[in-house]
């Protein structure tokens, strides 16, 4: 039995779990303009999140009756190739939905959008497995309407189900199914219209949502994303990507980087990077590199995860196996033994690995700017750190994402992100 106040929590999708403003207002211009029909005077075209979408051109933008079927169509071809993929998860729903479902709740969507549109936007997101249903209009000129759609998205014998929503729609919708509403203020409704409409409770944040629905919960723990590659494998500007796309799926991102991440590891990284220190030796560094590790992991890595966001380090300790143990010939078991007390445990959940041939990788580096100090090695250097990577992904096929990193870079971004995303989604259903 769930502790939570609820036992059936039913949300809306548009303006509730995702920010979808700027998808649908943009598809709804497309159309619009490719209909020939200007967009009324003094029209905000916020409020055509949540209502039906014939109700949006037929009554807020003055569509005839005769042309809004067309109109539809338009706004679908545009929104199915380009607008949905506008999205954005809001922060915070992701721990919410993963906490309602640990706690047992049953977990619905109840939107106006047809389902299988509605699926495939929550498939994108790899949210869907957090649902215990989902419920969409039908595609038809006939429509179930919102009251019918929260009925059939909740379970027989419920004792205190709740919908969740972010228009009056919403409000109004649960109250003729007979549930609770509760009316959140982020979306593109008003505190005046949830206010208006009659919901039960007003929220103004997803922090708070969480607090209503999961009151005393404690955050799920995060996750731990690593990025590793050969120097001049794109590393860099994929992370970069991946930060960004991370973010709008609604993950809580924690960017770092190794060495470094703190200033304690920082200061170690420039003595480690630095051209001036040459006659370092190689045990040195390697010594040097699980200093900066041991005080990054006690400070940053294992507190964010265990405050439920996803860290993605550029690079961890598979850089000194590769580098150090395989590129300096110092052992890779000599390198994991030297790590194992500054990891103490904590090892990455997954491991993205970007894979190029490392001859071609040091050209596009060195082509960049000018070389640090382990990149100015030899040739035989980074052929041995290459192999090292490829051991390591042999011996860890579970934990290694590799991608291939001699494609352009949108190719490697779209590669990366859906590796990432199925493999964290599959982690949030434990």
């Amino acid at each position: 039995m769930s502790r939570f106040p609820y036992d059936a929590v039913v949300f809306d999708l548009d303006g509730t779990l995702c920010d979808a403003e700027k998808g649908i207002v943009s598809s709804v211009r497309v159309a619009m303009d490719r209909l020939g029909c200007p967009i009324p005077s003094g029209v905000d075209l916020r409020v055509v999140v949540g209502p039906p979408l014939r109700d949006t051109f037929r009554d807020l933008l003055g569509v005839p009756e005769d042309r809004v079927e067309q109109a539809m169509a338009l706004y679908r071809e545009d929104f199915d190739t380009r607008g949905r993929f506008l999205y954005s998860v809001y922060p915070h729903i992701r721990q919410l939905l993963r906490m309602l479902r640990a706690g047992g709740v049953h977990v619905a969507l109840a939107t106006s959008k047809p389902k299988k549109l509605a699926t495939d936007i929550l498939d994108w997101f790899g949210l869907t497995p957090l649902f215990t249903i989902v419920m969409g209009e039908l595609d038809g000129p006939e429509k179930l309407g919102k009251p019918e759609l929260i009925r059939r998205a909740l379970p027989d014998g419920c004792g205190h189900p709740v919908m969740v929503g972010d228009r009056k729609f919403d409000v109004l919708g649960a109250k003729a199914a007979g549930v609770a509403s509760i009316g959140v203020a982020y979306g593109c409704g008003s505190v005046e219209e949830l206010r208006q409409a009659g919901a039960d409770v007003i929220v103004h944040t997803t922090r708070e949502l969480c607090q209503v629905l999961c009151p005393g919960a404690t955050a799920p723990r995060g996750f731990f994303l690593t990025v590793e590659g050969p120097d001049g494998s794109g590393k860099t500007t994929q992370v970069d990507r991946l930060e960004r796309n991370l973010r709008q799926f609604g993950f809580e991102v924690r960017r770092t980087r190794e060495p470094g991440g703190c200033a304690i590891s920082e200061a170690i990284r420039g003595i480690i990077l630095d051209t001036k220190n040459m006659e370092m030796c190689d045990t040195c560094e390697a010594l040097l590199y699980a200093a900066a590790r041991a005080q990054h992991v006690h400070q940053v890595i294992r507190p964010a995860v265990e405050n439920g966001e996803l860290v993605l380090c550029d690079r961890f300790v598979d850089s000194s196996v590769a580098y150090q143990g395989g590129g300096r010939e110092l052992g890779v078991e000599t390198i994991q033994r030297i790590n194992a007390p500054a990891v103490e445990g904590m090892l990455p959940d997954a491991t993205l690995y970007l894979a190029i041939d490392h001859r071609e990788a040091l050209g596009r580096r060195l082509a960049a700017s000018a070389p640090d100090r382990l990149e100015m090695q030899d040739t035989g250097f980074h052929s041995r750190v290459q192999q090292a990577y490829e051991r390591l992904i042999g011996e860890n096929p579970e934990r290694f994402l590799v991608v291939n990193a001699a494609q352009d870079r949108d190719a490697v971004e779209k590669d990366a992100l859906e590796a990432v995303v199925c493999r964290l989604a599959a982690l949030e259903q434990r």
